[in-house]
């Protein structure tokens, strides 16, 4: 059986572009496609924990993902919204618990200055997991 492969997504052009290379593989290969949105909580301490997004804005991100996928032909076989203080550890927690064999996922147009100071989840994500990870431009 072939591991699933994992598309975090986050309503951007890259990451729809993303999904439609993850489609495309799963198809071929025959893998189930998962989806996720990690909505990135700030605050904590002594205030509480605040996503980036109401649950509802982060569900409509997964229906527009789950639209894009089966456009390609591919239903995803399951999706979920993961609440984490950083985007790269919920990718990477969420392909671990979920025995992910390969994570596609976009990046934005950071070049410069720009990338070395707010860093890139992609890179992140491709420094700390524990499968294949393809970054779709």
């Amino acid at each position: 059986m072939t591991q699933p492969i994992l598309c975090p997504i986050d309503g951007t052009d890259h990451a729809m572009h993303a999904i439609e290379l993850a489609a495309d593989l799963a198809a071929k290969s025959g893998a189930d496609l998962l989806l996720c949105v990690v909505n990135v909580a700030h605050g904590g301490g002594r205030g509480p924990l605040i996503p980036h997004w109401s649950d509802a804005d982060a569900q409509h991100i997964l229906d527009a993902g789950t639209v894009t996928a089966k456009a390609k032909g591919v239903t995803p076989a399951g999706s979920a919204i993961v609440i984490d203080r950083e985007a790269a550890s919920g990718i990477v927690t969420y392909a671990e618990m979920n025995k992910v064999g390969h994570i596609v996922m976009g990046t934005g147009d950071k070049r410069g200055v720009s990338r070395l100071v707010l860093g890139s989840v992609a890179a992140d994500v491709a420094g700390r997991a524990h499968c294949t990870v393809t970054i779709a431009r």
